[in-house]
This record gives structure tokens, sequence and C-alpha cells, in this order.
């Protein structure tokens, strides 16, 4: 069983937690903009074809499904960090084992130990 996490752990976690939040913030800031500026009317307009036209969807479909992933990031992240401000950060929500550091380094917003995530992808992946 992996060991509770140490203070210098969680304070190294907790920095790389923050430091994805404010790229991806950026990025969908970023995102944002860009969507704001080049709508789809505003691409679809400047192309002469259907395949163009077709192509311009495709790329505005891409940025929104970009922006929902980050955006889907975000939230796991500013839940990690709420763990960690209720003394709760590296254990598993599920089994309340620890969560093993080389997990969390990996993937830092991880709810749940290698176990429990495995026995939820596999119940997921009945259906």
């Amino acid at each position: 069983m992996p060991e509770p996490l140490t203070r210098e752990q969680i304070r190294e976690l907790d920095a790389k937690l923050r430091q994805r939040l404010a790229e991806l913030r950026a990025d969908v800031r970023a995102a944002l903009e860009r969507s704001e500026y080049e709508s789809y009317q505003v691409i679809a307009g400047e192309v002469p074809d259907m395949e163009d036209a077709a192509f311009a969807r495709m790329v505005r479909a891409l940025e929104l499904v970009e922006i929902e992933r980050d955006a889907a990031e975000i939230d796991d992240i500013d839940a990690a960090l709420g763990r960690i401000d209720a003394g709760h950060y590296g254990r598993c929500v599920d089994c309340s084992e620890p969560i093993a550091l080389e997990r969390l380094r990996a993937y830092p917003s991880a709810k749940r130990c290698y176990d429990c995530q495995r026995q939820i992808e596999r119940q997921r992946s009945r259906f």
C-alpha cells in the first residue's frame, strides 16, 4: 500500500496543479478570443466552395471540443485544489487509501487510487 503524502510532496503537487491551471485558463481565454474574432461566418465567408466550408465547420468543431476538454480539466484541478485545502488530497475518494505518489505526479488531479480507477473503467467499458 502506498504511503500517505508528506507536506513537501503536497506542496510540489499543489504547485504543479496551479501551474497547469494557469496554462489551461490562458489556453481557454485565447481560444475564446479567437472564437469571437474568427466566427464560423467569417471563416465560411472567406471560403469559395463547399469543401472549404466543410473544413471551416470541422475546424470550429475541433476548437469547441478543445475548449470543453480544457474546461473539464480545469474542473478536475479545482476539485483537487479543494481536496488539498480540505486535507483530503492524495486519498482515494472511494476507498480512502493513499494514492501512489507516482500516480499523482503523472496525474496530479487524480481522485482515485489505481485499483479503484481501474474498477470504474471496467464498469464503464461494459456499457
